[in-house]
């Protein structure tokens, strides 16, 4: 059993919860918070969203567990909250909600497409709302609600956090260019042309990779592209000509299997040895589509090593997108840096990575990683 310390709608909350158990089920069974809907429990249908430290969640796939020390706001702690009182009013006008199953995390999402994104037409708030699914009303209401409510209405600076494979953990604005952090008494590298991350409405994470090989061997390899898709799992490279690429991503997340095909721009500066790789991809069967942009740079690390400092930016829309505001990808994209690295090292010390060994990016062998991050991490906690 663990024990378990978090603020729900701002009332500090202690409570003994088997590690199995969903965040959801604690605030519905637990302290009897039912305006919080379980449909899927898969993480597909956003009934259960909540606001977890400032950011909706799905709180069907988190644990009670890695609640732990957050805050989490569900639909009925928004009783006084302005906004709210205004999307409530706008859904009833514009007829968004009949059977009300999807209602509460459907608000829930629609509150912080407004605060991330101001004033906002209905293209891009079907698109928000891709991840939120309702079997009654068509959207056209739930749009025309939310984009009433949106007029006028300014963005607020949006903030991420900031995962980071060694442990660091910071928060930063989305729309501020990545800054190196560099080991002490170390010059920092010159700034690239363009942040990455900077378009608003997007996700954006920073991990920091340490290599145990020179920069000037780790640029070198980190500068061929089809060399670099090896080490990622998923990933393909069928096209590369000059700064043009072309490939795809082999994806499987519970139920969803997908193969985004797409084309991309890859800009190298050897100089100050950073590196950019920009694209978008669909698929042609689920109808999803990404876009995306990476910048790594390498630095000086530790003894003869190297840093790596990444930054990854995307947006997902169609029914991967479902996945895209779990508090769980932090977890993932840190696994998956890890086998990066992994792969990358075995590369560097001339193991070959056969090319027809390129598998479909699996959840459970990703969730199987994740787990053993958050195992690590509470008995970090608890030692």
């Amino acid at each position: 059993m663990l024990s378990v310390s978090l603020t729900v709608n701002g009332r500090p909350v202690t409570a003994t919860v088997e590690p199995r158990t969903q965040l959801c089920e604690l605030l519905r069974e637990d302290l009897n918070l039912t305006g919080t809907h379980v449909g899927c429990e898969q993480g597909v249908c956003g009934a259960c969203t909540v606001v977890v430290d400032g950011k909706p969640q799905r709180s069907c796939i988190s644990y009670a567990g890695d609640s732990d020390g957050c805050s989490v706001i569900t639909i009925e702690g928004f009783d006084d909250d302005a906004l709210m009182e205004q999307l409530r009013d706008a859904f009833s006008r514009h007829h968004a909600l009949q059977c009300g199953f999807c209602t509460p995390g459907m608000l829930v999402t629609a509150r912080d497409i407004i605060l991330r994104l101001g004033e906002t037409g209905a293209a891009r708030i079907r698109e928000e709302l891709s991840g939120n699914l309702c079997r009654c009303t068509g959207y056209v209401g739930i749009v025309e609600a939310i984009e009433e409510v949106s007029k006028g209405k300014v963005a607020r600076a949006p903030q991420t956090v900031v995962a980071a494979i060694e442990g660091t953990v910071a928060v930063r604005p989305v729309d501020a260019p990545m800054k190196p952090a560099v080991p002490p008494n170390r010059p920092a590298a010159p700034t690239a042309s363009a942040g990455v991350g900077a378009r608003k409405g997007w996700s954006s994470i920073e991990q920091r990779l340490a290599v145990g090989f020179p920069p000037e061997i780790v640029w070198n390899r980190l500068s061929d592209i089809r060399q670099v898709s090896f080490c990622l799992p998923g990933a393909e490279i069928t096209e590369l000509q000059d700064d043009r690429v072309r490939g795809r991503m082999n994806v499987s997340l519970g139920p969803i299997k997908v193969a985004l095909n797409g084309d991309g721009n890859v800009l190298l500066d050897a100089e100050n040895r950073i590196g950019r790789l920009s694209g978008r991809g669909q698929d042609a069967g689920s109808g999803s589509s990404a876009e995306g942009e990476v910048e790594w740079r390498v630095l000086p690390g530790e003894a003869s090593g190297s840093l790596i400092l990444v930054n990854l930016s995307w947006r997902l829309s169609g029914r991967l997108a479902q996945f895209n505001r779990a508090g769980i990808v932090q977890d993932v994209i840190q696994r998956l840096a890890s086998i990066f690295v992994t792969n990358l090292e075995s590369s560097l010390k001339g193991e070959a990575i056969d090319e027809t060994s390129i598998k479909p990016l699996g959840i459970w062998s990703l969730m199987l990683g994740v787990i053993r991050i958050r195992v690590a991490r509470w008995r970090g906690r608890n030692a």
